[in-house]
């Protein structure tokens, strides 16, 4: 049995789905490692404005997701608000969006961020920073490594409006522990290392051979 979705959230998750599965070639693979369940991490990799609807449009639970502090304003800031976005400072999360982010995972939510950071100009995958790391070693967390494909030739950081019809699938990694993601105390990169780790799962996930990107 599928956890509550608050009814907003849920209604928007569905337009998502009918979203892309009517204007693209949507896929995903993977998703059975998704736990219904719990607190989750899907730390995904960053290529699109497309990236988190379509992480969360087939995934039957709520997810709450980042989004610029500028856009809790008007309407669009009235809908985040109901979707429980979480705002955070442009540049790096503040004292208040870790403290929701703690927030949101100790009452067993789940939710989504982005090991690099930010959305990659060329859609190639880069290097990590130490937050996503940081985040899944606090919190303790399930992390499912999440590869985004597609995405970025449909709707990349570039283009002002998307284009219609092309393939994006979406790969859900196995789920990784603490103890697999956590190199220790002592460690001197910890939180960077276990981002390292998070990361080199995101980067061995494959679409399936019948969907070409």
């Amino acid at each position: 049995m599928h956890p509550k979705i608050p009814t907003f959230y849920n209604g928007v998750r569905i337009t998502s789905d009918w979203f892309f599965s009517t204007f693209y070639n949507f896929s995903t693979s993977g998703i059975s490692n998704v736990p219904l369940d719990g607190s989750v991490i899907f730390a995904a990799n960053h290529i699109s404005f497309f990236d988190p609807p379509a992480i969360g449009c087939q995934v039957h639970r709520h997810i709450n997701y980042f989004a610029r502090d500028s856009l809790f304003k008007g309407t669009l800031g009235k809908a985040l608000h109901r979707l429980e976005a979480i705002p955070v400072a442009r540049e790096n999360a503040d004292v208040a969006s870790l403290k929701a982010i703690f927030r949101a995972l100790k009452k067993k939510g789940a939710i989504a961020i982005y090991p690099e950071g930010t959305r990659s100009d060329t859609g190639e995958l880069m290097e990590p920073k130490a937050g996503a790391g940081m985040i899944a070693c606090k919190s303790k967390a399930t992390v499912i490594p999440t590869r985004l494909f597609g995405t970025y030739e449909v709707f990349s950081r570039h283009d002002k409006i998307p284009k219609i019809g092309g393939q994006i699938h979406i790969a859900y990694g196995k789920p990784m522990t603490t103890a697999e993601i956590d190199p220790g105390k002592d460690h001197p990169e910890r939180y960077l290392e276990a981002s390292r780790r998070i990361m080199e799962r995101i980067t061995k996930l494959k679409a399936p051979q019948t969907t070409i990107i």
